[in-house]
């Protein structure tokens, strides 16, 4: 029996291990827009097999206490309502809608290690007879290091899901601008070191099981109140920081959860997303030429005097083209660059760009795609986007490639972009995104710039490259202004 129960562990690990290997792998393929997909496969398959062993494994150990074995119909039940939801979600949800899907994803990750967190204290503290006049951390079985990692767990998890929740409303525009409230950063701290003074007194100091319980109902409140609090300040444009941040904070929950249950791979997983969101976390700060203190707590974009704000509408040298001046334009190019914005999301207008595409190239004009890593509301959301339209994985090039080729390039087209484009990042040292890496889109001989209106991005200031001799502003939505040019451009070449 006890060779059985050895085999069994032995296999369990051994799962444990291929899976850490397919998190690894997939991870690495994540990384390049053309491996992506086969990345996120390997993922899934690693976590598939990660799931199965430690149901195994939980199993295997209550065997050996002479306990009763899991429910398998309740792991049943909610696999089948898991993937019911997620089913629903990946054929109902647009692509634009992606950043917000992602967000709940996160807050999702959150909420389940604080859930097992507090569970566990219950499991120990109120189902454990041995309980019974002892702090968490004197249970037998669960010792400090649990005890205080169990803090962490509920903490970071309920942080995650309040912060990805107010995440996710900025994405749909409930309330995009910033709140400072009064304090606000002292209060943060407060409830940051308050939660954690008071579970380290509950794990460590209260030996009355039900009251040790409260006050970690009330680390996990004062835990979401930290949440709404950190995100609220944080403009809507600066939303691929805080999801790649909310993306990290999940992992650092599971990684938590992970010391809590002993389990080595749910803390492998849990550090390997806690670090690969600070890694994309850090990218995104550096693309936008900010620090991560300035992006949490600036409220960049708050601040901006009503003068400011009137300036970034005046205007006074704007050249405007229609559909049929741009085909015009376009019909003699030799090169073109589109450059997608969160305004091609907004209009669903990636079919359009790439149709559009498509018809200059049957031409012989070459054809390409300039990413910012900032462009749009979550990081990566440009290449996705662009991909549903089945763009062409080698067409899509990211900044620092395709800024040396703007020079040498016909036409641009700027669909939806505005402070990624902003030569003032370059010219003025006193700007709001001075120093900012942009797309140097005003080197082109011909620039378009689709847009609805002349309103500022998020940094609320003028953009410069609207007044630019070799610009041209289409004032209407993408999706229309696209579906225009491929229109006259289609009657242009039937005529020639």
């Amino acid at each position: 029996m006890n060779s059985q129960m050895d085999t069994q562990s032995l296999v369990i690990y051994g799962a444990y291990l291929i899976s850490a290997a397919f998190f690894i792998l997939g991870l690495k393929r994540l990384g390049k827009v053309r491996s992506a997909r086969g990345g996120n496969t390997l993922s899934g398959v690693g976590m598939a097999i990660a799931i199965v062993a430690a149901l195994f494994e939980a199993n295997h150990t209550l065997t050996l206490e002479g306990q009763v074995g899991i429910g398998w119909t309740w792991v049943a039940g909610g696999a089948i309502v898991g993937i019911l939801i997620g089913g629903i979600a990946a054929i109902r949800v647009q692509m634009t809608e992606m950043p917000e899907m992602v967000a709940l994803f996160n807050g999702s990750g959150g909420v389940a290690s604080a859930l097992v967190g507090g569970s566990y204290v219950f499991r120990e503290l109120l189902e454990n007879e041995s309980a019974a006049g002892l702090t968490l951390a004197d249970v037998p079985g669960v010792g400090g290091s649990s005890a205080f990692t169990v803090i962490l767990s509920i903490l970071i998890g309920m942080l995650t899901l309040t912060g990805s929740i107010v995440a996710y409303l900025k994405l749909r525009g409930k309330f995009d601008a910033p709140i400072l409230l009064p304090g606000r950063n002292f209060i943060n701290l407060l409830l940051l070191f308050g939660s954690i003074g008071i579970g380290a007194w509950a794990a460590f100091g209260v030996s009355d099981p039900t009251t040790t319980l409260w006050v970690f109902i009330g680390v996990a409140v004062a835990a979401s109140i930290l949440g709404v609090m950190a995100v609220i300040p944080i403009g809507g444009a600066d939303m691929p920081v805080v999801i790649s941040l909310m993306n990290s904070y999940s992992g650092l929950a599971a990684c938590a959860t992970g010391f809590v249950l002993n389990n080595s791979l749910l803390i492998v997983a849990g550090a390997l997303v806690g670090a690969s969101g600070l890694i994309l976390t850090k990218i995104m700060c550096v693309a936008m030429n900010r620090s991560l203190a300035n992006v949490l707590f600036a409220g960049f974009g708050a601040t901006a005097s009503e003068a400011d704000k009137k300036d970034a509408r005046d205007y006074k040298n704007v050249r405007s083209a229609d559909p049929e001046s741009a085909a015009m334009i376009l019909e003699a190019a030799e090169s073109v660059i589109f450059v997608p914005g969160y305004g091609l999301a907004v209009a669903q207008a990636q079919h359009a760009c790439k149709e559009l595409g498509e018809l200059l190239k049957s031409r012989g004009c070459k054809v390409t795609y300039a990413i910012h890593p900032v462009a749009g509301r979550m990081p990566g959301h440009m290449n996705v986007l662009l991909a549903e339209a089945d763009v062409p994985y080698d067409e899509l090039v990211e900044m620092d490639e395709i800024n040396p080729e703007f020079k040498n390039t016909d036409v641009v087209i700027v669909a939806g972009a505005n402070d990624v484009v902003n030569p003032v990042a370059l010219t003025d040292p006193n700007s709001p995104i001075a120093g900012m890496p942009i797309l140097t889109v005003h080197e082109a001989k011909t620039v378009f710039v689709i847009k609805r209106s002349l309103s500022p991005g998020f940094a609320q200031i003028k953009n410069p490259l609207f007044e630019a001799p070799n610009a041209m502003m289409m004032f209407g939505d993408a999706k229309g202004m696209l579906q225009g040019m491929i229109t006259e451009l289609k009657e242009a070449l039937k005529a020639a």
